[in-house]
C-alpha cells in the first residue's frame, strides 16, 4: 500500500437517489469499479451550460422559418403548382435551417471545452 501511485483520497456524499443513479450510470458504461468511474468523470466529464437565451432565439427563428415554408406550401396546393421562386425561397429557409442547427451544435460543444 505505500508504494501506490494514488495516494491522495478525496470524499463526498451522495443521497441514495444519487448513489442509485451514479450506479446506473456506471452499469451503461460497462464499468463496475466505482473509484475508477467517479475519477474518469471528474477528469473528463463535461458539464453542459444551457444558454436558454440562445436556444429561444433559435426556436423563434426556426418558428419563422417554418410558418414561411408552410405559406408556401399552402399556395401551392391551391394553385396546383409551384413556381421555380418558391423552389428558390424553400431551399433558402432549409439553408437557414440547417446553418442554426450547426450553430447551434457548435455553440453547445465549445461550451463544454
Amino acid at each position: 500500500m505505500t508504494n501506490r501511485k494514488r495516494n491522495n483520497e478525496l470524499k463526498f456524499r451522495v443521497t441514495e437517489e444519487e448513489k442509485a443513479f451514479i450506479e446506473m450510470k456506471m452499469k451503461e458504461a460497462g464499468i463496475t469499479n466505482r473509484e475508477a468511474y467517479l475519477r474518469k468523470m471528474a477528469i473528463d466529464g463535461a458539464i453542459v451550460i444551457s444558454n436558454h437565451t440562445e436556444t429561444k432565439r433559435l426556436i423563434l427563428e426556426l418558428n419563422k422559418i417554418g410558418n414561411n415554408i408552410n405559406q408556401i406550401t399552402h399556395v401551392a396546393n391551391n394553385n396546383k403548382t409551384i413556381s421555380q421562386e418558391d423552389i428558390e425561397i424553400i431551399k433558402e429557409l432549409m439553408q437557414n435551417i440547417w446553418q442554426l442547427q450547426r450553430y447551434g451544435l457548435s455553440k453547445k460543444h465549445s461550451a463544454k471545452q
